[in-house]
């Protein structure tokens, strides 16, 4: 019997190119779903529960296409938390702005939740924690930094897998996490669905 399909519930390419990366393909299923934390929320139950919320919501649209049954969903949330704050993609430049200036000269933790639903309906989640630690970041680095549109759609305001790069003085856990899918995790939770990236004949 061959291995289930693999649906990512979302339209990101660094989180389809990471998949790639470790051998797996997959259809890119996005669904639109609010992104706020609840009041009272911790950073890590707020990843963990929209991972799931959007595993969920992917689910049910392949159930509309009949297909639920012969699928896994995989869905992942990204959170960049500094002072117990999360901050998510910016609204502007000047909230690009703001985030990047928080940021800038100390560390911040980076909190990515994975969730997994096998074709028989049963979840899995897990999450990844990493640190990162920016220099000092000059105001004129980051207009030109938002400049380049890189910023626009990422959770604080920066793209560690690009030119945000340059701001990283160094980080502590996963980096593919803070791409926006912890690769350790998400294989593993994979291979407990079905799925293994590695197979022996």
């Amino acid at each position: 019997m061959s291995d289930p399909s693999l649906y990512l519930a979302s339209a990101s390419p660094r989180r389809r190119d990471l998949l790639a990366q470790i051998g797996l393909e997959c259809h890119c299923l996005p669904v639109d779903l609010e992104e706020s934390p609840l009041p009272g929320e911790a950073p890590a139950a707020y990843v963990s529960r929209l991972a799931l919320d959007k595993a969920r919501a992917a689910r049910t649209l392949l159930k509309g296409r009949g297909c639920a049954d012969a699928v896994l969903v995989l869905a992942a949330d990204t959170a960049v938390v500094v002072d117990g704050d999360v901050l998510g993609k910016p609204r502007d430049a000047e909230d690009a702005a703001g985030m990047l200036r928080r940021l800038g000269g100390r560390e911040h933790r980076v909190l990515t939740g994975v969730a997994v639903i096998d074709p028989g309906g049963q979840e899995r989640t897990d999450m990844s924690e990493s640190r990162v630690r920016m220099r000092p970041i000059l105001d004129a680095e980051i207009a030109a930094y938002w400049a380049t549109g890189e910023p626009a759609d990422k959770a604080g305001g920066y793209g560690i897998q690009g030119r945000g790069a340059l701001f990283i003085e160094a980080i502590a856990g996963s980096y593919s996490g803070v791409m926006g899918l912890p690769l350790f995790e998400t294989a593993a939770l994979l291979a407990a669905a079905g799925l293994s990236a590695l197979t022996t004949e």
